[in-house]
């Protein structure tokens, strides 16, 4: 398998746990012993405050890189937890799909900036189906979508679908959808249960095992910028993560990061 596995975590609509998914899985796989890097391409930069990335520490961002002001080696920082490292954002980013729109090969400048770039890597997309997230889905091999448990979950996820078969057709024929993660249910609620039941019945095996509880710690975690199963181990939150990670792995994800190192 190769040496570097690009993953976008995306869906258009906002407050569906987008970020909280790409920094607990992205903490969860770190914890196995892979190499992972998130690439914040949220203008509002929530993985990186959440990963303690202050906006004074933000001195080269994901906008630098889009734009090619920097290069991959130069945009990755450390974020203090092993194996974890972040390419973090400010709002120079909200910017960045007026600034690339003229430009050749604009859907294909995050793939050009992401050719150095070694072990996993989780792109935290913003919530549209702009150029911003057109350029994640150019640069992955693959898409998580997060889908909380909601009425509404399944309405707005057709068009997501159409984007990632127009960007198969198009600019990248080997994306796939990496699974659909259930986020923030509740076992007591009727509707929660209703909502993973209509999932899995229209969506099938692209619908991960693991689902994500709503959780009182995954919420803390954040303002405390530290993932989840850093800030509370033995949380639910942390468990399902951890689960997560391991139904990736299964997936064969193991080989493509393990002994890879940043940059």
């Amino acid at each position: 398998m190769a040496e570097r596995m690009i993953i976008a975590v995306a869906n258009q609509k906002g407050g569906v746990g987008k970020t909280t998914t790409a920094i607990n899985l992205g903490a969860a796989l770190a914890e196995q012993g892979l190499q992972v890097t998130i690439v914040d391409l949220d203008p509002q930069g929530n993985a990186s405050t959440g990963l303690g990335i202050d906006a004074d520490g933000r001195q080269t961002t994901s906008y630098d890189l889009l734009i090619g002001d920097a290069d991959w080696t130069e945009a990755v920082q450390d974020t203090g937890i092993p194996n974890l490292a972040i390419v973090p954002a400010t709002a120079d980013l909200a910017s960045a799909e007026l600034d690339i729109a003229a430009r050749p090969r604009r859907t294909q400048l995050l793939a050009d900036a992401l050719r150095q770039a070694r072990g996993i890597v989780l792109i935290d997309c913003p919530p549209a189906l702009g150029l911003l997230t057109l350029n994640a889905m150019v640069a992955s091999d693959s898409v998580i979508v997060p889908l909380q448990a909601e009425f509404y979950a399944l309405e707005g996820l057709s068009q997501l679908m159409l984007t990632v078969r127009e960007v198969r057709s198009s600019a990248n024929p080997d994306l796939r959808i990496e699974g659909i993660l259930l986020t923030m249910a509740d076992s007591r609620n009727n509707l929660s249960q209703q909502v993973e039941a209509d999932a899995r019945k229209t969506l099938g095996p692209l619908v991960f095992q693991t689902v994500v509880p709503r959780n009182v710690r995954v919420s803390e975690s954040p303002s405390h910028a530290l993932p989840v199963i850093h800030y509370d181990p033995q949380s639910k939150g942390s468990s399902a993560y951890r689960a997560l990670a391991a139904e990736l792995l299964a997936k064969g994800l193991k080989s493509s990061g393990k002994a890879a190192a940043h940059g």
